[in-house]
């Protein structure tokens, strides 16, 4: 079935292409290696890469066709963290962090994914905490998985192929 399908084989820097479609994609549908997509445009395709690596809201992939999918990053359930302090927001920061949680860092909130657990730990430890729909690019961590600038880790394996 996938071999009568475009194949995306290759990623291409935000801003460096002219897209012929686009597709919105969740954090983990931008981690993955291979897959079956399909554009907003209905144009199915297969993600073929090599590897895994993270797709950023921006990024283009190049199909064997030579057709160029625009990547948006699709709004998905987050929760936002604030401190009143920057010392509170080190603090919860470092708690997060030895927890190995994706979070994306911003200058005044981190946001998570939904967790009531993680929740009730950061309320207790001062948290001011919003639920809200917003698309999620979390850092990269330090572990190795090949994202040209940007390294991401997962414990689970699941996310890398399907």
């Amino acid at each position: 079935m996938h071999d009568i399908l475009p194949r995306a084989v290759r990623v291409v820097a935000a801003g460096s292409f002219t897209a012929d479609a686009e597709v919105m994609l969740d954090f983990d549908d931008r981690f993955r290696r291979r897959k079956r997509y399909e554009t907003a445009a209905g144009i199915p395709f297969v993600l073929d890469l090599v590897e895994a690596q993270v797709l950023r809201d921006g990024d283009g992939l190049m199909l064997d066709d030579g057709r160029v999918i625009l990547v948006r990053a699709a709004e998905e359930p987050l929760v936002d963290i604030r401190a009143t302090s920057a010392a509170g927001m080190i603090r919860l920061a470092w708690h997060l962090g030895n927890r190995h949680l994706p979070a994306e860092l911003q200058e005044h909130r981190i946001l998570i994914r939904e967790d009531h657990v993680i929740e009730a730990m950061l309320r207790g430890l001062g948290a001011q905490i919003t639920r809200v729909r917003a698309p999620f690019n979390p850092e990269g961590g330090a572990y190795g998985e090949h994202n040209r600038s940007t390294h991401q880790h997962h414990h689970d394996g699941d996310h890398h192929d399907d």
